[in-house]
């Protein structure tokens, strides 16, 4: 099989990943922070300094905490549900958000009479800064909310100008990094975000089931998830002390051993290098195809590792079953779970779009295979 789904979850992990998690499955699966034996202490030891690699990647010194979940979606949902908004409130989002952003938003809105606000398109699909400056200035911005990098488009976002914007008005910011964390540089010195979120599975090539935020503020979040901590287990209360008040229940050893495996071996600048090569071979590739329609950034210096087109008189859907079951390749097709770009794409008639993306194990032969099998529609 040809993978080209790195977008949802990258796939092959190095070796050592998953020999490091059948050593923790058989080694040191115990509950961690619940008891003092041996075992138990080099399991939490592990997640400490699982903690410690993560903070690093963002050069984090003074950082207030890595916080471990299960899920960016988890996340997501635990950082802006526990945000002091309040009815009237404006969050900005990005076009580019992922559902984890956009329905968790929605249903605040409803409950608590947020109103929540896209920021501004240029004609080429890049965010408008200076029209984000007047939009700020007609209605002030309680939180700002962003992307980093498309997971439809692979379109680089200005973090950093649209951070400084918000932090001119007190603004809470929020990065969404589930596609860029361990392969864009992330300075928490100049990014300006409060809230940094990852997922463990994608960028960082660590397993499925461990993610979380690096938490860059002084906000106190309310807890939306309580029980067991393994600490102040008499009070009924969930304890106030990061990281304790966000990580109810038994953490997945397994997992985050996979993951502090994956920040051991992990090698930024040169999957960045990697990914950023593929992906300026495969736009050039598929540019080639009088039948595909490309979605991607004007500049190759706004764009890394997604790749979104569809072929004409083709839905997206059929695109993807053919590729599948006529050439062994596996892209990904529809919405993305992304509900505000697609308008500006114009994509209805597609069902969406054929998604492809690139990870540090594709090859360009992987691309090449790709188009002649689009070539051959």
């Amino acid at each position: 099989m040809i993978y080209l789904d790195n977008a949802a979850t990258t796939y092959p992990k190095p070796e050592t990943v998953y020999q490091k998690m059948d050593w923790a499955n058989r080694s040191i699966a115990v509950n961690a922070g619940r008891g003092v034996y041996k075992v138990a202490q080099e399991a939490s030891n592990l997640i400490e300094d699982t903690r410690k690699k993560l903070i690093e990647v963002v050069h984090g010194i003074g950082v207030e905490a890595a916080i471990l979940t299960p899920s960016a979606t988890i996340s997501l949902n635990m950082i802006l549900n526990g945000l002091p908004l309040s009815k009237g409130d404006v969050v900005y989002v990005s076009p580019y958000e992922h559902n984890a952003v956009a329905r968790t938003l929605h249903r605040i809105s409803k409950e608590k009479g947020i109103r929540v606000e896209e920021l501004p398109l240029k004609e080429n699909l890049e965010i408008d800064l200076e029209k984000a400056k007047y939009q700020f200035v007609k209605d002030r911005p309680k939180c700002v909310c962003c992307t980093h990098v498309s997971n439809v488009t692979g379109y680089i976002l200005p973090i950093e100008g649209i951070f400084l914007m918000a932090k001119e008005y007190g603004a809470i910011t929020v990065m969404d990094a589930a596609q860029s964390f361990g392969l864009m540089d992330i300075d928490v010195r100049t990014c300006k975000a409060d809230f940094i979120v990852f997922a463990g599975h994608k960028t960082l090539y660590g397993p499925l089931g461990v993610a979380g935020f690096i938490d860059n503020s002084t906000i106190n979040l309310a807890s939306l998830i309580v029980g067991g901590t393994g600490s102040e287990s008499l009070k009924l209360d969930m304890p106030q002390k990061s990281p304790s008040k966000y990580e109810a229940a038994s953490k997945d050893v397994v997992a985050i051993a996979g993951l502090h495996e994956a920040l051991s071996v992990l090698n930024q600048k040169l999957n960045f290098k990697t990914e950023k090569k593929l992906t300026e071979y495969a736009i050039e590739r598929l540019k080639t195809l009088k039948n595909v329609i490309l979605y991607t950034p004007e500049k190759f210096e706004n764009h890394i590792g997604v790749i979104s087109f569809n072929v004409k008189n083709y839905k997206s859907e059929d695109i993807g079953i053919i590729l599948d079951e006529d050439f062994d390749i596996a892209v990904r097709t529809g919405y993305h779970c992304a509900p505000y770009v697609h308008k500006y794409l114009e994509d209805e008639k597609y069902l969406g779009t054929v998604r492809i993306g690139l990870g540090k194990f594709n090859t360009e032969d992987d691309i090449d295979q790709l188009v002649d099998a689009i070539s051959e529609l």
